[in-house]
């Protein structure tokens, strides 16, 4: 009598395309999930530092006059510089199509009339994305011999700029406004999760193409 067994041809292979699948499933979940905690988490921290520039992000501006988002932007930026936090103040963001200035001049004139002087501030025009006026900004602080920076966005965009920020080589601290709703946090968790992988400037790139 044979003590051989017959192989079990019902059993499925270990790797099969089915479980294969699967387990990408499972990864890339749990990769998405801890990106989300990762974001959340970043919304609570701030800016304890200080640093040599304050660099706000851009947001919409009307005809010269500071959006609500950009106006928290600004006025946490100037609270910075007369804390003497930091010793100059960056104003991002270009043109959208149908403005008649940019968001950089809206915010730098909202500056002046609180009294920073022009010679403290500096203008960033031509960004059209978080990524391009951050790095755009970064070449010629460096000229200035200046990497250290405390950027002022939202608490939502916390986790993406510091990791921009990483990318176009500059140190950074986030002092974050505005509350971190989910449905921002959702989208920075998508824009997050891809540019870890894919790079920002390509992520940026693929956006804008």
């Amino acid at each position: 009598m044979s003590d051989q067994s017959e192989p079990d041809e019902d059993r499925p292979p270990l790797f099969s395309p089915r479980r294969v699948v699967a387990l990408i499933v499972v990864l890339s979940s749990l990769y998405v999930a801890t990106t989300f905690v990762d974001i959340w988490y970043a919304t609570r921290r701030s800016a304890g530092g200080d640093a040599t520039a304050a660099l706000v992000l851009g947001a919409a501006q009307y005809n010269g006059t500071p959006s609500p988002v950009l106006l928290r932007r600004l006025n946490e930026a100037a609270a910075l510089y007369e804390a003497e936090r930091v010793q100059v103040v960056v104003v991002t963001g270009g043109q959208q199509e149908g403005d008649i200035t940019t968001e950089a001049k809206a915010g730098y004139d909202y500056l002046r009339r609180q009294g920073i002087p022009d010679a403290d501030l500096r203008l960033e025009v031509n960004g059209d994305s978080t990524y391009t006026s951050m790095a755009a900004a970064a070449r010629f602080l460096r000229r200035e011999e200046i990497d250290d920076v405390i950027l002022v966005t939202d608490a939502y965009h916390t986790r993406r700029v510091e990791l921009i920020a990483e990318e176009v080589g500059l140190e950074a601290e986030v002092s974050a406004v505005g509350e971190a709703d989910f449905g921002p946090m959702m989208r920075e968790t998508v824009a997050v999760s891809v540019g870890r992988i894919v790079g920002f400037r390509r992520l940026d790139w693929v956006r804008g193409s």
